[in-house]
């Protein structure tokens, strides 16, 4: 999405009649990680962003005059720290506000101590630039359960779709008024500068969990996704079943591979080869400082251990 003409570049942009989005804008780096707001009686923030881009979110929020006392519920699709780190400090901002995260999240949020151990394990010195995430009060929290409702008044609301795959614990919201779905990383990260999405499939990735997931977004027949990573598109029944595609695809690869007695490498080489969206993604991959070919790689390998342990989806 083009950044609009005479705003700072984390201004917020209206995507909707009633949803703005701020690029955070996490070490410098644009369109990669977006966080929503959507404005009825009461404000709901969808994504929080990491605990080092919270700044340009609370920017973007002081410039639609959003109140400290008018935010009812900050939603996360989950605890990775690109989209949860900075709960900590906007819930403080915002004191009536409920988090609202999956059920099996909420203990790590109010004790972010071993989520923050095991970031910098996995993501090195990534977890250093998103930063270490702060503990919530466990009265904070709304551990949130699939078809809860998060009403913020005027007809703005969300309703939660409990979308695991990417990870245990979590959620994805569909809005009703524009009949758009928040996917966090179960649609997968689209880089919009290149209308490419590309898999969010990091072990341990669960195929199947994640095609049903897919599968039960695609049935409300939305108009619009709302990525995390990054932007507003359409066509998003589309977009939800190309993406299933996709996931179909790099396991039937992962189940060549291992039939072949070959390892990782060998199907990252086959990804490239069948693969059209990768192959024109990686150029600008490599040039990107978060999203590396190495993460790119990590989310080969949850495929990989995903067929290696599971087998592959009859329906591949």
């Amino acid at each position: 999405m083009p950044q609009m003409e005479g705003l700072k570049n984390m201004d917020p942009v209206k995507v909707d009649e009633h949803i703005y989005m701020v690029d955070v804008e996490v070490a410098g780096t644009r369109n990669f990680i977006a966080s929503y707001i959507l404005r009825g009686e009461k404000t709901i923030i969808v994504e929080t962003g990491p605990t080092s881009s919270v700044h340009n979110l609370i920017h973007g929020l002081e410039k639609l005059d959003v109140e400290p006392e008018e935010v009812a519920y900050i939603a996360v699709s989950h605890i990775h720290l690109d989209h949860s780190g900075g709960v900590g400090p906007v819930a403080r901002r915002f004191p009536k506000a409920k988090v609202v995260v999956h059920e099996r999240g909420a203990s790590h949020l109010a004790n972010p101590e071993k989520l923050w151990q095991h970031a910098q394990i996995v993501l090195g010195h990534v977890a250093e630039i998103y930063g270490k995430p702060e503990p919530i009060p466990m009265d904070k929290i709304l551990a949130a359960q699939d078809g809860m409702v998060l009403d913020a008044g005027g007809g703005v609301a969300l309703k939660v779709l409990e979308t695991v795959g990417h990870a245990p614990h979590h959620l994805s919201f569909y809005e009703p008024l524009s009949n758009g779905i928040f996917t966090g990383d179960s649609a997968g990260i689209y880089l919009n500068e290149i209308d490419v999405v590309v898999p969010a499939t990091p072990a341990p990735f669960r195929l199947d969990m994640a095609l049903a997931s897919l599968e039960k977004m695609a049935s409300l027949k939305p108009s619009i996704l709302y990525y995390t990573h990054f932007g507003k598109t359409e066509n998003a029944k589309e977009r939800l079943q190309a993406y299933a595609e996709k996931l179909k695809l790099w396991a039937r690869i992962a189940k060549e591979t291992l039939e072949k007695g070959e390892n990782l490498n060998a199907m990252r080489k086959r990804i490239f080869e069948h693969d059209d969206a990768v192959k024109r993604a990686i150029e600008y991959i490599r040039k990107h400082k978060i999203f590396t070919e190495e993460a790119l790689v990590g989310n080969m390998l949850g495929i990989f251990e995903y067929v290696k342990n599971f087998g592959a989806p009859v329906s591949t």
